[in-house]
C-alpha cells in the first residue's frame, strides 16, 4: 500500500523590509474629488485660548492701524514745491530723473489741495510771507514743511534786511532743515528721507 504523504504548504513569502507578525499597512486610498471638497468645506476645529482669525486664516500678518497709516504717508509724500530764490534751481534739479526720487513714493504736486508736504526754498520776504502762509493753510492734514536753504532755516546773508523773514518757522511749522547756500539735491533727498523717518516716529506719539 502506497503512503501518502501530504506536504505542509509553505507560508507566503513576507514583503521586504516587514518583520514578522508587524501588521501590514493597506495602501492609502486616493480621495475623489467630493471628498477633497467636503474636506475643504469643513469648518476647523476652535481652540480656546487663540485669535479665531489666526484659525481661519493662518499666518496672517498683524500690524497695528497707526503703523500701516504710518507706512502709507512716508512712502506716498506729495510735496507742493515752493521756489521763492536760487534754491529752488537746486529743488528742480532733485525731481529730474537722475535722482528718481519716484522709488521713495515722492512725487511734486502743483497744488497744496492734495499735496502733504510743502518745500519752502529760498528768500522768504516778509510781502511773500502772506502767500506762504495761505498755501500752507490750504494744505490737508497731516502735512509737513521742509525749509530748504540758509534763506528759508534763518534768514542766510540776509540777517540784518529788514523786509526778510528770518526763518520761515515764523509763520508756519518746520519739520525739517536743510541747511546750505544752497543745498544740493543730495542734501534735499537727505531731509526727505529725515521727514520719513520722524512720520514713523510720530506714529507712537
Amino acid at each position: 500500500m502506497e503512503q501518502v504523504t501530504a506536504q505542509k504548504a509553505a507560508p507566503p513569502a513576507l514583503p521586504e523590509k516587514q518583520v514578522e507578525g508587524a501588521p501590514v499597512v493597506a495602501p492609502q486610498r486616493e480621495q475623489t474629488g467630493v471628498e477633497r471638497e467636503a474636506e475643504r468645506l469643513t469648518p476647523a476645529p476652535y481652540e480656546p485660548g487663540t485669535a479665531l482669525y489666526r484659525q481661519i486664516l493662518p499666518g496672517i500678518l498683524q500690524v497695528p492701524a497707526d503703523a500701516l497709516l504710518a507706512v502709507s504717508r512716508k512712502s506716498s509724500l506729495w510735496p507742493v514745491t515752493f521756489g521763492l530764490a536760487c534754491c529752488a534751481i537746486e529743488m528742480i534739479a532733485t525731481f529730474m530723473s537722475r535722482h528718481d526720487l519716484d522709488r521713495f513714493g515722492i512725487v511734486p504736486w502743483p497744488s497744496p489741495r492734495q499735496s502733504d508736504v510743502m518745500i519752502v526754498s529760498g528768500t522768504v520776504t516778509k510781502k511773500m510771507a502772506p502767500a506762504v502762509k495761505l498755501l500752507y493753510q490750504q494744505m490737508p492734514n497731516p502735512k509737513w514743511v521742509i525749509a530748504m536753504g540758509a534763506c528759508a532755516t534763518n534768514g542766510g546773508p540776509y540777517t540784518r534786511y529788514d523786509r526778510v523773514l528770518q526763518g520761515v518757522d515764523k509763520i508756519i511749522p518746520v519739520d525739517v532743515y536743510v541747511p546750505g547756500c544752497p543745498p544740493r539735491p543730495e542734501a534735499l533727498i537727505d531731509g526727505m528721507l529725515a521727514l520719513q523717518q520722524k512720520i514713523m516716529e510720530e506714529r507712537n506719539k
